[in-house]
C-alpha cells in the first residue's frame, strides 16, 4: 500500500469512528429514564450546589410567591437567570396584597402579560447595588427605562418609598426584600 493510500485508509476509517462515535447523525435517547433532553433556557439547569440566582432566591422564599406566579406568567425567569448582575428589588406577597383589590389577577391574565412585564422590569437594575452604595437623591435606571429614587429614612435606604427589609447575595447579583410594589410612571 502507498502512502497515500495509507492515509486516506486512515482517514476514512476516523471519520467513521468519529461518525459512529456521534451516533451517525442520529438522535441519541437519554442516559436514563429519569434524564429528559430538554431544550430549555438557562432556568432549567439544575445544580444544587452552587449559590442561587436570584430567582432561585425567590423562589427559595415563602414571602416571594406572588412575585415568583409574577415573573412566570411575564416569562422573565430564563432573562432573570442568565448571569446579570441584577438588583432586583423583590416586593413581599404582603406588598403585593396592599394593592388594590383584584390588581394582581387582573396583571396575571395573558393580554396582560406586557403591563407585567413592565412592572417586573421596573424593579430590576443592571449592575449591583449594595445598600452602602444607595445614597440620598440618588436615582437608579431600571430595566422598564424608568427611574427610581433612593431617599434615606433614619440613615436607611428605601426606593420609592418602599424600605428595603434584607438584602440576600445571589450567583448573578443581590436581591433587597423590599415592603412595597414599585409602580413605574
Amino acid at each position: 500500500m502507498t502512502p497515500f493510500h495509507l492515509t486516506r485508509s486512515v482517514l476514512l476509517l476516523s471519520a467513521c469512528a468519529l461518525l459512529a462515535s456521534c451516533g451517525g447523525g442520529e438522535e441519541q435517547a437519554p442516559a436514563a429514564a429519569n434524564e429528559p433532553l430538554t431544550d430549555g433556557g438557562q432556568s432549567t439547569v439544575v445544580d444544587d450546589q452552587s449559590q442561587k440566582n436570584v430567582v432561585g432566591v425567590a423562589v427559595g422564599s415563602a414571602d416571594h410567591t406572588t412575585l415568583v406566579t409574577a415573573v412566570k406568567a411575564a416569562e422573565l425567569v430564563d432573562a432573570l437567570s442568565n448571569a446579570g448582575p441584577f438588583t432586583v428589588f423583590a416586593p413581599t406577597n404582603a406588598a403585593f396584597d396592599a394593592l388594590p383589590a383584584g390588581t394582581v389577577d387582573d396583571l396575571l391574565k395573558p393580554e396582560k402579560k406586557a403591563d407585567l412585564q413592565t412592572i417586573l422590569q421596573y424593579h430590576v437594575f443592571v449592575g449591583v447595588l449594595k445598600t452602602e452604595q444607595l445614597h440620598d437623591g440618588q436615582a437608579i435606571d431600571m430595566v422598564d427605562g424608568g427611574k427610581t429614587k433612593i431617599t434615606l429614612v433614619d440613615g436607611k435606604p428605601t426606593i420609592n418609598g418602599a424600605h428595603i427589609v434584607a438584602s440576600v447575595p445571589a450567583s448573578n447579583g443581590i436581591v433587597h426584600v423590599i415592603d412595597k410594589v414599585l409602580l413605574p410612571g
